[in-house]
């Protein structure tokens, strides 16, 4: 597959840092515009777009503000909805690149509830959505008396950066060759802050209770095993879709299923999934 990268200027003046895979012979036949999760960064799907290049589609993945190679604090968005903006600008990108083409939206984990709430408040002109393991909510209940305190000084400091606390080890089980590491990624980090937190929770909730204005197809997969984030929380978004989502829950699977054991049967399954939107 071919490689592109370039920066772009996103939300509040932010540089996002860009990167494009391309099929080497054929011509593309879709594009996947891809939202990484928190802490981590765009190339760690390097091997999944090697999939998708295989079957003759193109992959763009940006580096969300605060994260790789993008310019902004570690862990720290502006806003949710300047995240989703940004989201919608890698889609114009996408249109633009590969004029005709079909184009769809797929987000893991914290770039799932960046990609949900892009196509439920700004109707991008997608084909399809993809969601892996989205963080709707966590999988565990932070500390109530934390929570409260973290929300209100939010207020008053919100770039404060606190720690994830994530251990690589909840995030997928070792054993599939082709997984992105994460342990020696310097590009990777375990920072988030106050503010950030505060948007992606409310932004879980306001998408959960708005999902049903969706107006796209809908791939969700999650892992029974997550312990990350929350599966129930996926279901119940699965319920307000209906026929309107395919949804896979991975028995036994991890938070990154496109790295754990069966990666690459999870890998095949979007890029099936996307063929058959086509």
């Amino acid at each position: 597959m071919l490689r592109k990268e370039w920066d772009i200027t996103g939300a509040n003046g932010a540089s996002l840092f860009v990167r494009e895979w391309t099929p080497d012979t054929a011509a593309v036949r879709a594009v996947v515009c891809l939202i990484h999760g928190m802490g981590e960064h765009g190339d760690r799907y390097g091997h999944v777009a090697a999939h998708f290049t295989s079957a003759g589609m193109a992959v763009i993945a940006h580096d969300q503000h605060g994260h790789g190679r993008s310019s902004g604090k570690r862990g720290h968005l502006h806003s949710l909805g300047a995240a989703a903006s940004d989201a919608a600008l890698m889609i114009e990108a996408a249109a633009e690149r590969h004029p005709g083409v079909p184009v769809f939206l797929y987000g893991h984990s914290m770039g799932g509830n960046v990609a949900l709430n892009c196509a439920i408040r700004l109707h991008p002109h997608i084909q399809g959505l993809i969601l892996t393991s989205p963080w709707l909510r966590l999988a565990f209940k932070p500390n109530a008396a934390v929570e409260w305190v973290g929300r209100r000084l939010a207020a008053v400091w919100p770039t404060l950066q606190q720690s994830t606390g994530l251990k690589h080890s909840d995030l997928y089980r070792v054993g599939y060759e082709q997984a992105a590491d994460i342990v020696n990624d310097p590009l990777c980090h375990t920072r988030i802050t106050l503010h950030t937190f505060k948007e992606i929770s409310d932004g879980g909730d306001w998408a959960l209770t708005n999902a049903a204005s969706l107006q796209v197809p809908v791939l969700l997969l999650h892992g029974s095993s997550d312990r990350v984030t929350s599966i129930e929380a996926s279901e119940q978004l699965a319920k307000v879709l209906e026929q309107q989502c395919s949804y896979r829950r991975w028995e036994d699977g991890y938070h990154e299923l496109h790295n754990d054991l069966e990666g690459e049967k999870t890998i095949n399954l979007l890029v099936n999934w996307t063929e058959g939107q086509l």
